[in-house]
């Protein structure tokens, strides 16, 4: 069994930034699978149990903010009795390009507070990633600025076929395990 892990921040004030691209990855599965996700509020995340090509999957969505996401995706290991080798994390990244993914077993944060998070609550660097760039491109000073700022128009299409890309990507992680 796999739980797989879209990181983001809830509410529809969110919705359409940089910052929620594991959201979106997650909505992608959901469409192709048909699972839906109910809040589990012992975990702090949307969740939600089925199947890809016979393999069991969790799909969630954690409802912490960003920077807390490693209590939601601790909680949900324990929960579901899985070790951090089941995980499949997905998220937004500056430091690549715009719509370029990037597929890791392990490895450190690279200054993404989410994922800082979740190695802080889980003890460990040794779980999966697909890291999704949306790039520096006129990056603001502040680079929360520029994480939660919606998606132009002019990078809708790369990111779109990126979400795609990336939930290709998940189900090649768990059907060649």
């Amino acid at each position: 069994m796999y739980l797989i892990v879209g990181l983001g921040n809830p509410g529809e004030k969110y919705r359409e930034t940089r910052h929620n691209l594991g959201f979106k990855v997650i909505e992608e599965l959901m469409r192709r699978t048909g699972i839906t996700l109910v809040f589990n509020r012992n975990c702090q995340a949307l969740e939600g149990k089925g199947q890809i090509d016979g393999e069991k999957v969790i799909l969630a969505m954690s409802q912490t903010f960003m920077n807390n996401s490693g209590e939601a995706v601790a909680e949900l290991l324990k929960w579901h009795k899985l070790s951090p080798k089941h995980l499949i994390l997905i998220y937004d990244d500056v430091d690549l390009e715009i719509g370029q993914l990037r597929v890791r077993e392990e490895g450190s944060a690279g200054g993404h507070h989410g994922v800082e998070s979740v190695i802080a609550h889980l003890k460990t660097t040794e779980f999966a990633r697909v890291r999704i760039g949306i790039g520096r491109e006129a990056l603001a000073a502040d680079v929360t600025e520029y994480v939660l700022s919606e998606i132009p128009p002019s990078q809708k299409p790369l990111l779109d076929q990126a979400i795609l890309d990336a939930a290709d990507a998940v189900w090649t992680i768990i059907t060649h395990k």
